[in-house]
């Protein structure tokens, strides 16, 4: 019977997540299918490259929405209105802080990011057209963090899931209009995307408004906002989840250009596979975000049984579904492939490695459920230290098998970083038990 009330706690939260989560690389898919229609390959590769280099700078303030989620769960189940509240104003104003600096600095990280990837020539200015427009999104993008991230603390995964179907619609909706209507082609795509994040923002501060009834009745000053023990502790943990995430991050960026120095054929069929993997990665996210709320809450109350019971219930389901998304990957890969691209070579090419997308959820699926643990918990230096072992252990995988055998070895070294970072931080779960309800120091 509490396994049956746990699974339904999990599904719960995690459904709308999944549902949700499932929008976001929608744009990225559709981008890649109008593109892929078009009559050159490289329009695939510079949205492929572009997103590489925005998933360093967007992912890489991920921190925002998962150093927001854990602690506003803690002062939720706790019952602390103030910290809850100042949770969200003090992610608010980190983002905004970091939003300016990105725009300040847009010419010096758009130099850097396209020295680091060998791409060709055609590629590459189109790479720069698309990144000149998107980077004018920042502000909007990380704002949404914090908001997300702020109403999963709350046990709320029904804004969450409203406010992503709502951008990512109506960004494939622009991008259709563009570049299908207009005759745009990445210019187009770009802004579609920056054009839905802000669209996305003001519903998000609607929605805010609508729950100002939890606001405390002795207000917030700003100078609480600005508070430096609080803050300095969120920045704390907040930079080991950027270290953590920036990990992550560089991992898919290595894999983009490793694959763009074997050919424009070959980056662009891994940018169609990947857009597979997107899919699979924000569906299994929706047991990590579902797990993030439920441990944080936990942790609030000091409830160590509570942990353990939505682990399981997490690890249970989300070991169902990515069984059903293996399956499905493996017996519908020709016509999957067939929406996202009519060249021949690169759809050729793609239905080789398809099994990949197969085996990857079932590897996966671990390390997601692990991810959402530690980071409700608050357990930020796990979370590092996990995810660069498990860098060092696909890096090294990859540069011993990529010689041996080409692009294979590089979804293979993908396989062995997932499976590594589920079993890095399941070492570690014992111990996040014995100090449950109590929230690591940073």
């Amino acid at each position: 019977m509490q396994e049956r009330s746990w699974d339904r706690e999990v599904w719960r939260l995690s459904l709308p997540i999944i549902l949700s989560n499932l929008f976001v690389p929608l744009p990225g898919a559709v981008d890649t299918a109008v593109l892929g229609h078009l009559d050159e390959e490289v329009y695939i590769g510079a949205v492929a490259v572009s997103a590489m280099i925005f998933s360093f700078i967007y992912w890489g303030f991920g921190f925002l929405r998962m150093g927001t989620t854990g602690p506003a769960a803690q002062a939720w189940g706790a019952e602390k209105h103030q910290d809850f509240w100042l949770v969200l104003l003090r992610g608010l104003l980190l983002a905004a802080v970091f939003s300016v600096s990105l725009l300040i600095l847009q010419n010096l990280i758009g130099l850097l990011s396209f020295s680091l990837v060998a791409a060709s020539e055609g590629v590459e200015t189109l790479a720069w057209d698309y990144y000149a427009i998107r980077i004018w999104g920042a502000p909007a993008t990380l704002a949404n963090y914090v908001i997300i991230g702020w109403f999963l603390g709350a046990q709320n995964a029904r804004i969450p899931m409203i406010l992503q179907v709502v951008v990512n619609l109506l960004n494939v909706a622009l991008d259709l209009w563009f570049v299908m209507g207009l005759g745009m082609t990445v210019d187009g795509v770009a802004a579609a995307t920056v054009i839905a994040e802000y669209c996305g923002l003001a519903l998000g501060i609607y929605y805010i408004l609508k729950h100002r009834a939890s606001w405390p009745d002795v207000g917030i000053s700003f100078c609480a906002i600005l508070e430096m023990a609080p803050l300095k502790k969120m920045m704390l943990v907040n930079r080991d989840i950027l270290i953590r995430t920036l990990c992550l991050v560089f991992a898919f960026a290595y894999f983009t250009a490793q694959g763009a120095q074997l050919g424009d054929t070959v980056l662009a069929a891994n940018a169609v596979l990947m857009t597979f993997q997107s899919f699979t990665a924000f569906g299994l996210d929706g047991f990590a975000h579902a797990t993030e709320a439920l441990v944080g809450k936990a942790v609030g109350r000091g409830k160590a049984g509570e942990i353990r019971a939505a682990v399981r219930a997490a690890l249970r389901l989300g070991v169902i579904m990515s069984l059903v998304v293996g399956v499905f990957y493996w017996l519908a890969s020709a016509p999957l492939i067939g929406l996202f691209t009519d060249i021949t070579a690169v759809a050729e090419l793609a239905s080789d490695y398809m099994i990949w997308l197969a085996v990857l959820p079932i590897l996966s699926v671990w390390c997601f459920v692990y991810d959402g643990v530690f980071l409700g918990a608050t357990r930020s230096q796990d979370l590092r230290n996990g995810m660069v072992i498990s860098l060092i252990g696909y890096l090294a995988a990859l540069h011993l098998l990529l010689p041996l055998i080409g692009n294979h070895g590089l979804w293979l070294a993908l396989c062995v970083l997932m499976v590594l970072r589920g079993l890095t931080l399941w070492r570690r779960f014992p111990a996040l038990l014995d100090n449950a309800g109590k929230p690591a120091e940073a």
